[in-house]
């Protein structure tokens, strides 16, 4: 379903009886169940020892078992306030604890560095921790598939782009959207280092793009970033996507192209995802993601998802995700997940 939001529902609490422009919320979700990975692969840290004494470390990749207990909590904290002129200040922290993907051991929790924003009717400024166009944009995510949303339409996009960072400090960036009656338009800025064919690179990133929306049901989206590298050369990303929203009907068409340093990546990114209420509690899903490229991922997939009530859903998914020319792997989860 469309990315939402989490921490902008629920729980309010206020820090004293101050004036109600003022407060504290909290929000979240948590989430439990088994993930299953076909011929699942995790990273051990051996320790060199000589005489008892740890003389150096290595780390080795050796098979784990295909099953594994996945896991998330999340809990977003917001602080804001509202002038008199009716301008609104916010900031964010997120405090989250998830497994580890590759084993499915627990990690313990802690907080990403935060964002500020200012509101003021339709604008909307935000600066550290924030994300870019691309990842603002919910159509770009559609229907992303399973408890742990493992699979989605964008399989193929293989440019780096600016995104919100959970467990991170994030890139310290500025994003602006201005909304005007069903046209919104919006843009971010950030410099940053950035990994490239297996090294790191300086770079200058930026993205903007526009959405109109028909009639309340369908939006359109064009969006282009582009990051300039200290070292010369550049990388980018053209997006257009087509949704639709009727009520009990949710779908999108996704079609990018993304040129970066590695050749093997380059070319044409395409996909689509749908969602269906097929009862009042029962939403089924479908993902496919592919791309024109030798070393682009193709990902498909089905998922359902049953309302259990009072903010809790039983979820999963089955699908499978395939490299290249490479054999594909299967990949499905179960579980639950309720909000607060």
């Amino acid at each position: 379903m469309k990315k939402i939001l989490i921490a902008s529902a629920a729980l309010m609490a206020t820090a004293s009886v101050a004036a109600a422009e003022s407060g504290v919320k909290f929000g979240g979700y948590a989430r439990f169940g088994l993930g299953y990975v076909e011929d699942r692969t995790g990273t051990v840290e051996n320790f060199n020892t000589v005489g008892g004494v740890i003389t150096s470390t290595d780390t080795a990749t050796v098979d784990t078992d295909n099953t594994a207990l996945i896991s998330r909590f999340r809990l977003s904290i917001d602080g804001f306030t509202e002038t008199d002129s009716g301008v609104r200040f916010e900031a964010r922290v997120r405090l989250q604890a998830d497994d580890t993907p590759s084993t499915g051991e627990q990690q313990k929790a802690g907080l990403n560095g935060a964002r500020f924003s200012v509101i003021y009717g339709g604008l909307r400024v935000d600066a550290g921790n924030v994300a870019g166009s691309f990842d603002n944009l919910d159509d770009y995510f559609g229907t992303e598939i399973g408890l742990e949303d493992f699979l989605g339409q964008y399989s193929g996009v293989n440019y780096s782009f600016l995104e919100y960072t959970s467990t991170g400090s994030g890139a310290n960036a500025v994003f602006v959207k201005y909304s005007v009656g069903d046209l919104s338009v919006y843009g971010s800025y950030d410099q940053n280092t950035i990994a490239v064919n297996g090294g790191k690179d300086s770079a200058d990133r930026w993205d903007v793009g526009a959405s109109y929306t028909f009639n309340d049901i369908i939006t359109a989206s064009l969006l282009y970033g582009e990051t300039d590298l200290a070292t010369g050369g550049d990388e980018s990303l053209a997006l257009f996507t087509l949704g639709v929203d009727m009520g009990d009907f949710y779908g999108t068409l996704f079609l990018a192209d993304d040129d970066v340093e590695n050749d093997d990546e380059d070319g044409t990114a395409y996909g689509f995802s749908v969602a269906y209420n097929v009862g009042a509690a029962t939403t089924l899903e479908l993902a496919y993601g592919d791309g024109s490229a030798d070393d682009d991922q193709r990902f498909i997939g089905v998922g359902a998802i049953y309302d259990l009530g009072g903010g809790a859903s039983l979820r999963g998914g089955v699908g499978e995700i395939k490299d290249g020319d490479e054999d594909g792997i299967i990949r499905a989860d179960l579980g639950v997940r309720f909000n607060f």
